[in-house]
C-alpha cells in the first residue's frame, strides 16, 4: 500500500503494474517517470509484439497503448489481447489522430482514448478508471 496526501487529508491506493507500449522511447521514458512518481510500477515496451512476448511472465494491472506503431498497431495489439482473452484495461493515447481511431478502439475495448500531449492529471485518472470499471466488470462476472 502507498499512502499519499490529498487535499483533503492521507489516502490509501495500492502500487499498480502498468505497462507502456509506444515506439517512441522519450514518451515511453516520460510515461515511466510519471507513473513512478505516481508510486506505481510501470515497464515500458517498443512495440506491440515485445510487450506480448512478455505477457506470460508479467500481466499488467493497465495497459497504455499507443495506437500507432509500426509492424503492430495499438489496435491490433488490443484486439490480439481479446483473440487469447487476455483481459487488461486499456487506456489508448495517439500523437495522430485518425478519423475513426477513437470509435475503432473503445468498441474494441479500450476504455479511455488520450490525444497527446497528455495531461498529467487525466491519464492519472484515465488509468485509475479503467482498473476500476474492470474490477467491477469482472466482479459481476
Amino acid at each position: 500500500m502507498v499512502y499519499e496526501h490529498e487535499e483533503s487529508g492521507w489516502s490509501v491506493s495500492a502500487q499498480r503494474h502498468i505497462a507502456i507500449i509506444d515506439d517512441d522511447e522519450a514518451v515511453r521514458t516520460a510515461l515511466r517517470r510519471l507513473l513512478r512518481c505516481a508510486r506505481h510500477k510501470a515497464e515500458a515496451y517498443g512495440s506491440g509484439r515485445e510487450f506480448l512476448k512478455d505477457l506470460d511472465q508479467h500481466t499488467p494491472d493497465c495497459l497504455v497503448l499507443d495506437v500507432q506503431m509500426p509492424e503492430m498497431s495499438g489496435l491490433q495489439v488490443q484486439q490480439h489481447l481479446s483473440a487469447i482473452g487476455a483481459s487488461v484495461p486499456v487506456v489508448m493515447i495517439t500523437g495522430h489522430d485518425e478519423a475513426g481511431a477513437q470509435e475503432a478502439c473503445l468498441a474494441a475495448g479500450a476504455s479511455s482514448y488520450l490525444r497527446k500531449p497528455l495531461d498529467r492529471s487525466v491519464l492519472l485518472e484515465a488509468i485509475e478508471r479503467a482498473i476500476s470499471s474492470f474490477a467491477a466488470r469482472s466482479a459481476h462476472s
